[in-house]
């Protein structure tokens, strides 16, 4: 227990509690980030929303709830992820079960379910998300993309018993999920409309510039790719793409914006026509879309 908590002992309320979480987390996260995890810890044991939350600022903590927040303090002191802790991450206006056998949703990542979703007004669209992790792509688009037909890959049968959950809870059960291996998967020839991906595409040398938090606790092998072939998941996808695309389909790729260039040279050179780079929210170059001949 901490010195802070110790001295609240006498008064264990709502807002002592608020107050020694953001002495604790606002050092470690800064003051925004902080306030959006206590939130998010609040919801979590109590259902309370925001307005809740200041409604019952002077309510007295029960032994148990003090507990609960101390542990769950030690865990984010210890640069544990908040989803991982609570179990769920918010993307896509979907609450999705998370694990540390996945990767946690990242915002950027709904910036590219917008595009796609833009950019494909048709109805009975063939999807392909390869490497799903947690699900999140491939359901997104099942619920926004009308009658879309969407299979999901994934080499780890962990990652895919998460998104098969999250299929079923966030009533998008349609999906067919698939234990393959991206590198030896054969699918029929002119299958999809769409591909998409969100491959691993961290440098090994990007380690060293990256939080506590992901390195500690998300999956390596979903970050990670050699610097001496960064581009392996792209190229091998790009390659299963020329057949398995039907002629005029498109792929929409998240990438690494430092290799954005060496991106679009890539699937120049694979064959891929009417290539086009996304900038981010932050104006960094986070999406690559091209399609396949139609010839």
């Amino acid at each position: 227990m901490t010195e802070t908590m110790k001295t609240s002992k006498a008064t264990p309320t709502v807002n002592a509690a608020v107050r020694e979480l953001r002495h604790r987390l606002t050092p470690l996260y800064g003051r925004g980030e902080a306030e959006a995890v206590i939130r998010l810890i609040f919801q979590y044991l109590k259902g309370w929303s925001t307005v809740d939350l200041i409604i019952n600022e002077n309510r007295v903590l029960s032994e148990y709830m003090q507990q609960k927040l101390q542990e769950i303090e030690n865990r984010l002191l210890n640069h544990e992820p908040i989803q991982y802790i609570t179990e769920m991450a918010y993307f896509y206006g979907m609450d999705f079960h998370v694990a540390p056998g996945v990767l946690v949703p990242r915002p950027e990542t709904e910036e590219l379910i917008d595009l796609i979703v833009k950019e494909n007004k048709g109805n009975d669209l063939r999807v392909l998300d390869a490497g799903t992790g947690s699900g999140c792509i491939a359901i997104a688009l099942s619920r926004n993309l009308p009658f879309s037909e969407v299979t999901a890959i994934d080499i780890s049968p962990e990652a895919l018993e998460i998104a098969r959950k999250n299929a079923a809870d966030l009533h998008a059960s349609s999906i067919r999920f698939l234990e393959e291996d991206i590198f030896n998967w054969r699918p029929e020839a002119d299958s999809f409309d769409i591909i998409v991906s969100n491959p691993p595409y961290v440098d090994e040398s990007e380690r060293a510039d990256m939080e506590p938090n992901v390195l500690k606790y998300e999956p390596d092998i979903a970050l990670f790719v050699p610097d001496s072939d960064p581009l392996r998941y792209y190229r091998r996808i790009g390659e299963v793409a020329l057949k398995a695309l039907k002629p005029g389909g498109r792929i929409y790729f998240e990438i690494n914006p430092r290799h954005a260039k060496e991106m679009t040279v890539l699937m120049k050179d694979l064959g891929f026509e009417n290539i086009r780079l996304h900038a981010d929210i932050h104006c960094r170059q986070r999406f690559l879309s091209c399609c396949r001949s139609k010839e």
